[in-house]
């Protein structure tokens, strides 16, 4: 576990799954008072949640936060670029949280009470669940809320939803996922508001108003939101919020259907040029097979890591990070695909990029 200042990340060894059972919450005002808020913050790849999460740390206002970050796949990026603020977040592994991490999400918020209780880290007052994008929030909550040693200590605080202004509406007609998280929303924050038409915009929030009347909703673009939405709730809130959620049946483990991941590392400089025309053909052809792909790579010529991120077809710009971000030399690819043959993908980054 790595502290830095007053915000810090924490993690839980994996442990067997097991599914923890539900009970009624029934909370005092004075407890309520003294709990510790967890807040989820979820949406389907490429929707955000990472850009969103940077802009929320560097808020003096959430100081003092801990922070879980979990990706679908082996190899995870998104803790880098939360680093990249300050602190060094450790993945809870591989997989998602709502299916076989469940019990590993409840271990982790025990294991940061007790080592806070014994003054092993600093005090936190808040925490904060960034999920895979293909996660359902509504495990995680009905465990703070209904989990027996969680419950004195911690309390659902508010299920923070991004969606993709550009993809958003097609996302959610297709992958249920995507409607399961924004049905679970307590905040909806439709992202990426410059390059999306202001119609679209205006379709995009009918649709999330039809599907959640009550989720607040906010349009923002370049991850920009305020420290507000993770503030403490009102008391009267939080006591009925863990009400809910603790009644709220837990359900079977989702399956994703043909949902994979594509991992490629290579382990020396690649060319920017090669690059590029690797992954144009491929979006060209696969475009809307390709949920999400997120990359550090060590560009030859660069002296710094550069960042490349997509989702279906839409590309965003390359972003130069500190130095440090990665180790030095060493390229990580992340592709989270619909019906590819990651082999195949790896196969043609090696013909193209790699030789």
């Amino acid at each position: 576990m790595v502290i830095s200042g007053r915000r810090w990340i924490g993690f839980a060894p994996r442990h067997p799954t097991h599914w923890i059972t539900v009970f009624s919450t029934r909370l005092s005002a004075a407890m309520a008072n003294s709990l510790v808020d967890v807040h989820v913050l979820t949406g389907f790849l490429g929707s955000g949640k990472t850009t969103v999460l940077r802009h929320l740390l560097a808020a003096p206002d959430l100081a003092e936060t801990a922070v879980l970050v979990n990706e679908f796949g082996a190899v995870g990026l998104d803790h880098l670029l939360v680093a990249a603020i300050e602190g060094e977040p450790v993945l809870l592994g591989g997989g998602c949280v709502c299916c076989t991490l469940r019990s590993d999400v409840g271990q982790a918020l025990r294991d940061l009470w007790a080592k806070q209780a014994r003054g092993q880290i600093p005090s936190f007052r808040r925490v904060v669940i960034e999920t895979t994008g293909l996660a359902d929030p509504t495990p995680i909550m009905a465990t703070v809320a209904g989990d027996l040693a969680l419950r004195h200590h911690f309390s659902p605080g508010q299920v923070i939803t991004t969606v993709d202004s550009v993809n958003g509406a097609k996302t959610l007609a297709r992958y249920p996922e995507s409607a399961q998280q924004a049905g679970a929303a307590d905040v909806l924050l439709v992202t990426k508001r410059d390059i999306a038409p202001s119609e679209s915009l205006e379709t995009l929030r009918s649709s999330l108003r039809a599907m959640n009347p009550v989720a607040r909703i906010e349009v923002i673009e370049g991850g920009k939101v305020s420290p507000e939405i993770m503030l403490r709730v009102d008391i009267g809130d939080q006591i009925a919020r863990a009400t809910h959620w603790a009644g709220r049946p837990v359900g079977n483990k989702v399956l994703h259907g043909g949902i994979a991941t594509c991992i490629i590392e290579h382990d020396r400089p690649i060319d920017w040029a090669a690059f590029g025309l690797w992954f144009s053909l491929l979006a060209h052809r696969h475009g809307a097979r390709i949920l999400r792909m997120k990359g550090i790579l060590a560009l030859e010529g660069s002296e710094t890591p550069v960042l490349v991120q997509a989702a279906q077809h839409l590309v965003h710009p390359p972003e130069h990070l500190p130095l440090g971000t990665a180790p030095t030399g060493q390229s990580s690819l992340v592709l989270i695909v619909d019906g590819l043959d990651p082999i195949l993908l790896r196969e043609s980054f090696d013909v193209i990029v790699a030789t």
